[in-house]
């Protein structure tokens, strides 16, 4: 069935939604659950001399074809800064070329065109400290987008993004968050499965299934805590990191993305002494 006037009016609003992500406004909920693959992997490093990227310039995009459509917005401020603002171009640009590979795979029209719908938005912006949120979807088929999910935290200071490869001093430390995150997780998957409209067995059946994402997701290794965001204390440095979890990683598509803010408390015997100043003591 061929997209009807109603349905693009379905998409105007979704693009007008991403662009409004863009400017600080949540991004719209996610769709119906469904399998889907990996979102493309979040661009963690940047170059540390970042003078070849001045004059990168982040500009939103708004493109329609009957084979697809296209939205994505960047926040304003992030172009002052070259590092950051490469890191979201190309994760923005890794995103299109996926959309692409699959518009060039075509056969025919789709019955939907695809979308590739993107927002931007700053979470966090101090002299030390840069934060940005990546939400979206990318839809080439199926019952519902792939989500993508990505968080890109930039030290102007240093002219480095901070990633979880570096954020601790040891592996072992991972050992310290992987429980304090698993812990929380469980906890509130328990109180999921505590939903009384559903039959015991199916209780038992999904938090056994949740549980066991968990723990896989939760591994103590730096590739599962990837995702994270900067949470700001009274005294203006760091009270600790929101570790985010896309779809999948923790739980079914259905629960969405998850969070865990760990304190800096729990980090502080860990982390790389190149960090710990930004952190609260």
């Amino acid at each position: 069935m061929k997209p009807d006037g109603k349905w693009m009016i379905a998409v105007a609003a979704g693009l007008a939604a991403v662009l409004a992500a863009g400017c600080g406004r949540e991004p719209p909920p996610a769709a119906t659950p469904g399998s889907v693959p990996e979102a493309p992997a979040a661009v963690t490093e940047a170059p540390a001399a970042a003078g070849g990227d001045a004059t990168l310039s982040l500009e939103d995009v708004v493109e329609q074809d009957p084979r697809y459509v296209v939205g994505i917005s960047y926040p304003p401020s992030a172009a002052a800064q070259p590092g950051l603002a490469r890191a979201l171009h190309d994760y923005a640009q890794a995103a299109r070329a996926d959309l692409q590979q699959a518009v060039d795979g075509l056969q025919a029209p789709p019955t939907a065109p695809y979308e590739l719908s993107l927002g931007f938005r700053t979470l966090l912006e101090t002299p030390d400290v840069i934060a940005v949120a990546a939400d979206g979807s990318l839809y080439t088929g199926g019952a519902h987008g792939q989500p993508l999910v990505a968080r890109f935290v930039w030290l102007p200071q240093r002219q480095e993004m901070l990633t979880s490869g570096r954020l601790l001093a040891t592996p072992a430390g991972w050992q310290q968050v992987a429980d304090y995150v698993g812990e929380q997780l469980g906890t509130a998957a328990h109180v999921r499965a505590a939903d009384e409209s559903l039959e015991p067995a199916d209780r038992q059946r999904l938090l056994t299934m949740a549980l066991k994402m968990i723990d896989e997701g939760t591994e103590p290794k730096p590739e599962n805590f990837s995702q994270f965001e900067p949470v700001k204390g009274a005294d203006g440095k760091l009270a600790g990191l929101r570790f985010v979890f896309p779809p999948y990683q923790v739980g079914p598509y259905a629960d969405g993305v998850q969070y865990v803010e760990v304190p800096a408390a729990v980090l502080l015997p860990y982390l790389a002494p190149d960090y710990r100043g930004l952190f609260s003591p």
